[in-house]
């Protein structure tokens, strides 16, 4: 009761959890890797690559037992636990859950250190020339993470604000979300937004709802 009741407080209210996480790590041939450190209790984070399976029981394989995946979806958490009795997250229905670049979930580390998650997949470039990579922002609150494994502030890697939007980045330190607004009259966000970490999620609050546009391309970086 109190994770779901702490879950949702994070859901309606951005009062909540994430992550700090390693430096991101890819090849010319556009395929590499990310270490994603979940530390004690609660993390907010995404997966910046595209698996051949990006199923939660796929990507979170070799978790500790009572490991919980929560994903929301737009209305509700739906959380996977790793059962290690039987080695396999359930339900099984919430284990076929996929996670991709763009998106995020919190992971509950129940235990006393930090674990490390690997990411393996094929980093997200311009699908042809003249066209971008893009994803849905939905109306209102809903879970975001940039599709490709970069640091930055979100505007840095693109995402661009309308008035009355806000993001929430959680702090590892306070345990706590920093707000940030954005002023339509100044065309700017306040305070100043702080750097994303290579797969960090955050929640965005979207007043119109859009799309996040970018051009991106391994060879150009």
């Amino acid at each position: 009761m109190r994770t779901k009741a702490l879950l949702l407080t994070a859901a309606l209210s951005a009062a909540g959890v994430a992550t700090s996480m390693a430096q991101a790590v890819y090849s010319v041939n556009a395929v590499g890797y990310v270490n994603t450190s979940c530390p004690p209790g609660f993390s907010l984070i995404s997966n910046p690559l595209k698996a051949t399976d990006n199923a939660i029981s796929t990507l979170f394989k070799g978790v500790p037992a009572d490991t919980v995946i929560y994903k929301y979806n737009g209305t509700t958490w739906v959380g996977a636990t790793f059962d290690g009795d039987v080695l396999a997250f359930l339900p099984a229905d919430a284990a076929a859950q996929t996670v991709v670049p763009g998106e995020g979930v919190f992971v509950k580390n129940p235990t006393a250190t930090a674990f490390t998650i690997t990411f393996v997949g094929e980093v997200s470039q311009n699908p042809a020339a003249g066209q971008t990579l893009s994803h849905a922002i939905p109306k209102g609150l809903s879970v975001q993470s940039s599709e490709v494994p970069q640091t930055g502030t979100a505007s840095d890697l693109k995402l661009v604000g309308a008035a009355d939007d806000a993001l929430y980045q959680f702090n590892t330190t306070t345990q706590q979300y920093v707000t940030y607004s954005y002023d339509g009259d100044i065309g700017a966000w306040a305070p100043a937004l702080a750097p994303l970490k290579v797969g960090e999620a955050f929640f965005y609050k979207s007043t119109l709802g859009g799309t996040w546009t970018r051009d991106f391309s391994v060879n150009s970086q």
